[in-house]
């Protein structure tokens, strides 16, 4: 295959590592289930990602314990089918030693996945220690090279969601230098809004593409593009909106006199749309070389 130049079109991994280097940054919209999946693709969506809190919670399981493992790695299955680039949040590897880490994700790597999300938070509101986590990210490049490795740090976001004062942002930044030595592709801080330190923290990084997680009220992609940053990340929040609006049409619909929702029934998909959703995974074939 090429493209219209002739030139030989790149491989879905390549691809994937190149949407971080153009011109804007890759806006990463985050599916929790087939069907949210599928309907970010057919809008036009090259790439997508998951969402573990998503994923984690319309399977009834919590969030970054490990506990919806195997419902993480049956979607992924599934949705790497799409005509899609697919990465995969992965918690902090579904797994504590690096070669199982390493496993996983060469099992994701063969499913048609070609990026993952491994986050150093704990459950118990700790961080891996540094060291632990550097060879999980090594461990992980040196079995799958081509697999873009997004290495998190939750240095932040356990504050945000703790209520405590996030960190100096020096802190932040020994530990994603750590990652991008130990073979990390990209950086990613969620929780990080602070334009002084996102733009401070992109131009060290250079040609590392640091993804910030947006955060409405506070981000624009225009202005995180102007910061530097090379990818933007929904996280929960399409699934969020979704729960939201699908309670606030049942609340109007059972309350007439209720205040009626932004979206309106007839604005949103059809049934039959909807059911052809799952002609996508039908569909859609990924050509997978062997790890």
């Amino acid at each position: 295959m090429s493209d219209l130049s002739g030139a030989p079109a790149p491989d879905r991994h390549t691809a994937f590592h190149r949407l971080h280097h153009g011109e804007r940054p890759l806006l990463l919209p985050n599916a929790w289930d087939h069907a949210s999946a599928a309907a970010l693709v057919r809008r036009g969506f090259p790439a997508i990602g998951t969402t573990s809190l998503g994923v984690a919670a319309a399977a009834g399981l919590p969030d970054a314990t490990g506990a919806a493992r195997e419902v993480n790695l049956a979607l992924a299955r599934g949705i790497a089918r799409l005509p899609a680039l697919v990465s995969v949040d992965i918690e902090g590897g579904f797994g504590e030693r690096p070669e199982e880490v390493a496993a996983l994700a060469a099992e994701l790597d063969r499913a048609g996945v070609v990026g993952v999300n491994i986050e150093d938070g704990r459950p118990d509101g700790t961080l891996t220690p540094l060291a632990h986590q550097c060879a999980v990210l090594a461990a992980v490049k040196e079995r799958v090279p081509r697999l873009f490795v997004n290495a998190r740090t939750d240095t932040h976001w356990l504050a945000a969601i703790g209520g405590g004062t996030p960190p100096s942002l020096s802190a932040t930044a020994e530990r994603i230098e750590a990652y991008v030595r130990a073979g990390a592709d990209g950086i990613f801080v969620p929780a990080l809004t602070d334009e002084y330190d996102i733009g401070a923290l992109a131009d060290d990084l250079g040609e590392t593409p640091l993804n910030i997680l947006f955060t409405p009220g506070r981000h624009t992609y225009e202005r995180l593009a102007e910061l530097g940053v090379r990818r933007i990340s929904c996280g929960s929040l399409l699934f969020r909106a979704a729960l939201d609006r699908a309670v606030e049409l049942a609340w109007t619909i059972a309350h007439p006199d209720a205040p009626a929702p932004a979206h309106q029934p007839a604005d949103l998909p059809s049934y039959a749309e909807a059911q052809s959703l799952a002609e996508e995974f039908a569909q859609g074939v990924t050509e997978v070389t062997p790890t």
